[in-house]
This record gives C-alpha cells, structure tokens and sequence, in this order.
C-alpha cells in the first residue's frame, strides 16, 4: 500500500511540475503601443507620471486597467498583447478637455493592436505656454513667455498662477525643483509678455547647466501644464 502512495504521490508532482511550466511558459506581450498627446501638432507639456492613459481589453479575463503614464513631454509606452483595446484618460485627469460622447462622460478609443503601433493623440488644452525664451544674468534665469488661452467660452477657465521651475536634472516640476519663481494669476497685467526671474543655487556637486521649465496651474484642474524643457547653460 505504500508503495502505492509512494507512486501516486510521484504522478502529482509530475502532473504539478507540468502544469506550472505550462503556466510559466505563457508568452510575454510584445508590441509596443506608443505615442505623445498633443494639440495641433504642438506638445502638451505634463508633469512626469501624473497623468495616466488607461487601456482595457474586454474578454481578455484582465477586469482592472493597464495603466500608461504620460512622460513630461506628453509621451507615452506600453508593452501589450496583440488583440483589441479600449483606451481612456480617466475624468479629472489632465490640465486639458478630452473629448466625451456627453457632458461629463469621456469617450474611449478603440485600439486593435498587430505589432507595434505608433498612435498620437488629441487634446485641448485650457491654457498654453508659447513662445519661451530664457536669459542668464548674475546667477539667475529669467524667463519671457505668453499664456495663451485656448479655451473659450463658458468651459474657459481662469490662471490660478504661473511658476518658472530650476533644476539641475531633466525631471522639472513643482515637486522636482531646486529654485522658482511664482506670478498669480491676479497678477498678470498682459499673458502675451509675462517675465519670471528666479535665482540659481549652488549645485554640488558642481555644474554649469541647469533645466528649467514654465508650469501654468489652471483654476479648479490639479494637473498643471507646462511649457517644453530646456537646457540652460549657467557659465
């Protein structure tokens, strides 16, 4: 009898073993869906990893979402299984209107996938920062930019305010900053001439460059929008 048991016991694990390399042995996903959102082919700048691009495959057995963070630069990558997609920006997310089949409800994206896909996006933003330029003088950065509005109307919004951002690495933002400065809203006499100056610390260990971006908070949004990086040599 117990050399019965013995054998028995031997076939379960091997039935076990097998069954957990089946299980080991699944494919990994490999296509690459990736892309940037942008209005008008100019770049939506974001905070890193503060805005989220949802993607749910229906059917797949998977009930939450594959989450995508949008990069600083409103860029976006996310390693999928070949099949079909639905894709959102979830509500409340982003310092721009994305489109919605009613009032309050965003619509979703139908995305099949077969390989690698490259799928830009399209948004309105409520405000945008053009035009920055950069100055170096006595240890300090100032900054001149517009604040353009480009949402009219009854779903405008108003400035709550406006920072220019220092940093000695490329991750540049209210939260990622070494020196800023800070206009309200209330504030601004003219959005198409706008100057900021904002002192440059000591960096150890030492460098002779900095990032700085241009961040517009959006009253009632808490994503903010920001204008593109750049790298500013300091000597």
């Amino acid at each position: 009898m117990q050399f019965k048991y013995q054998h028995i016991i031997l076939l379960l694990a091997v039935v076990l073993g097998t069954a957990s390399c089946k299980k080991d042995n699944y494919e990994a996903p490999s296509s690459t869906l990736k892309g940037r959102i942008m209005y008008n082919g100019e770049e939506i700048g974001l905070e890193y990893n503060q805005v989220p691009i949802e993607l749910y495959q229906p059917g797949f057995g998977k009930v939450g979402a594959i989450t995508a963070p949008l990069a600083q630069d409103g860029t976006y990558s996310s390693l999928l299984f070949d099949g079909d997609y639905k894709m959102i920006i979830p509500a409340s997310q982003g310092p721009f209107q994305w489109r919605e089949t009613t009032p309050g409800v965003r619509d979703t994206l139908a995305v099949k996938m077969s390989g690698n896909q490259t799928l830009d996006l399209q948004a309105t933003p409520y405000f945008l920062i053009r035009a920055a330029t950069y100055r170096v003088n006595s240890g300090a950065i100032t900054a001149t930019f517009r604040a353009d509005q480009i949402i009219t109307g009854t779903s405008a919004k108003t400035i709550e305010r406006i920072n220019l951002y220092i940093n000695k690495t490329q991750f540049v933002s209210g939260a990622d900053n070494i020196s800023n400065a800070e206009i309200a809203g209330t504030a601004i006499l003219n959005p198409a001439a706008i100057t900021l100056t904002a002192t440059v610390p000591t960096i150890s260990p030492a460098q002779n460059y900095v990032f700085v971006r241009v961040g517009l908070k959006i009253s009632g949004v808490e994503d903010m929008i920001f204008s593109p990086l750049q790298k500013i040599t300091t000597n």
